[in-house]
């Protein structure tokens, strides 16, 4: 149902009236493949440590950067290049980093996958460099990948004798299709005995029209378990892939509760189709502070004893707006609220201080998250 307004406010009524109510519409059907994810078909993340080399005197200092200084002793000890002082080693084009990369299920021998390359130590850019053989391990210590290869910085920094200018990080590069897999994870889909379905936003409507959609299509088979949760029983486990192609291409309407998402550094609100307010009064007053500095000297007169004497004058201005409450009544939704107010030329910070401020009155039925 439509509000209206009354009050000392008539601008923001009228601006209200000229916006369309908001009508009920059904949301928009999306695949199951876009909310939900089949359970222990997921990625894996791998990380190593390893050496970048061929800098062009850009990489770690020794000196602050001790494990570079061990890493290159190791390395040289294995190819058979041992015996250096401190003294003798004193290389810059080097340079200690992390080795991160995302396995996607089913990944096979062979295959590649990318991989980023972040600066552990003092290294000042990597452009320009290679990665010496880094072997990639899981969460469970084993090596599933190793990566190689010329690395390929976005971000550049220049510096001369009083200036400098970095643009993006040039201490984070990738390597495309930089490491190869050589280890596999063993999962077998037509070993299962059920396969289960986990939204990725839980709510219980959802899982419910999901149950519902497939139950619909397949025949049945198919139990929410929880809010995030829907498990699927199959009859034929001789084509297992087959039924989960056709289980992600199936439609549902999801559901979602009543949320605003306001981001007070960017004045960003982000208001949901559900979100509604009570009745409520509202009353929005400014005030404006002006400080103006002048700087005034004060010099001797010629042939005088004096010191001239630096004196600020500073003019403070306080301008205040009158104050004037609006009452909102009815089941109003809150985007015609906000829509009203940036009619009249309200700001983002004072719409995000009125929402604020409805939401402790306890007239906002939404959940209010600031970011």
């Amino acid at each position: 149902m439509a509000g209206r307004f009354t009050g000392l406010w008539p601008a923001l009524a009228v601006a209200l009236a000229l916006i369309p109510a908001a009508t009920p519409s059904a949301r928009a059907e999306v695949r199951i493949k876009d909310i939900a994810q089949f359970e222990g078909v997921r990625e894996n993340q791998l990380v190593g440590y390893g050496l970048v080399v061929g800098l062009n005197g850009t990489g770690d200092s020794l000196r602050n950067s001790p494990f570079t200084e061990r890493s290159i002793e190791g390395m040289l000890e294995r190819l058979g290049v041992g015996n250096l002082t401190d003294e003798q080693m004193r290389t810059q084009n080097t340079a200690a980093v992390m080795v991160t990369a995302m396995l996607p299920p089913f990944a096979r021998r062979g295959s590649t996958i990318d991989v980023v390359v972040s600066s552990l130590g003092d290294a000042s850019s990597l452009r320009g460099g290679t990665l010496i053989v880094t072997p990639l391990t899981g969460a469970d210590g084993e090596v599933y990948a190793v990566s190689q290869g010329p690395i390929a910085v976005a971000g550049y920094a220049a510096q001369g004798a009083n200036a400098s200018i970095v643009e993006g990080v040039p201490t984070v590069a990738r390597i495309e299709n930089g490491a190869t897999v050589e280890n596999e994870i063993d999962f077998s889909i037509n070993e299962m005995n059920s396969i289960r379905i986990a939204l990725r936003t839980p709510d219980f409507t959802t899982a419910d029209r999901v149950e519902r959609v497939i139950n619909d299509r397949l025949g049945g088979g198919a139990t929410a378990l929880d809010s995030g949760t829907i498990e699927v029983r199959p009859t034929d486990k001789n084509d297992i892939p087959g039924l989960l192609a056709e289980i992600e291409s199936l439609r549902v309407q999801p559901d979602a509760i009543a949320k605003v998402v306001i981001d007070a550094r960017s004045g960003t609100i982000v208001i949901g189709s559900q979100v509604r307010i009570a009745e409520v009064a509202v009353s929005q007053g400014g005030l404006t502070v002006i400080v103006k500095e002048e700087i005034e000297v004060s010099q001797p007169e010629p042939i005088s004893i004096g010191n001239t004497v630096v004196v600020p004058q500073t003019e403070v201005t306080v301008e205040e707006q009158e104050a004037q409450f609006s009452i909102l009544e009815g089941d109003v939704s809150l985007q015609r609220l906000v829509d009203g107010l940036n009619a009249i030329g309200v700001t983002a910070s004072q719409t995000i201080s009125i929402l604020q401020a409805i939401k402790a009155a306890g007239a906002l039925h939404a959940d209010l998250e600031i970011i």
